[in-house]
Order: C-alpha cells, then structure tokens, then sequence
C-alpha cells in the first residue's frame, strides 16, 4: 500500500515527539505557520494549472455552442 496510511497513529505521534525534541515547543507554531502557508500557496498554484488546462476546452465549448 505504501503512503502517509501506512505511518498509523502510533508512527504520527513518534514523529511529533521528535519534531518536538529538534524544534523546540517556541519554534513549532513558526514551522507550523510556515508549513501552512507552503500547502496554501501549493493549492492555489495546483488550482491556476488546473485552471488554465481547462481554458482551452471552454473556448471549444463556446465555439460549439454558437454554431
């Protein structure tokens, strides 16, 4: 299977328990926020590709429409 399902709970909590260790609890909220806005910026750049392979279709359709 493979992937973030096979880590299971017990394997999460160690690895926040070493994150903890290495960082600190003042630097987790700085990481924390920065892993944040990394996915956020990650979903809206994923969101604009998407966005820009569907144009091309919508003019078709458009074009279809009117004939």
């Amino acid at each position: 299977m493979g992937g973030l399902g096979a880590i299971g709970i017990p394997g999460l909590i160690i690895i926040l328990v070493i994150v903890l260790i290495v960082f600190g609890p003042k630097k987790l909220p700085e990481i924390g926020g920065a892993v944040g806005k990394t996915f956020a910026e990650f979903k809206k750049s994923t969101k604009g590709l998407m966005d820009d392979d569907d144009e091309p279709a919508k003019k078709i359709e458009k074009k279809s429409d009117v004939s």
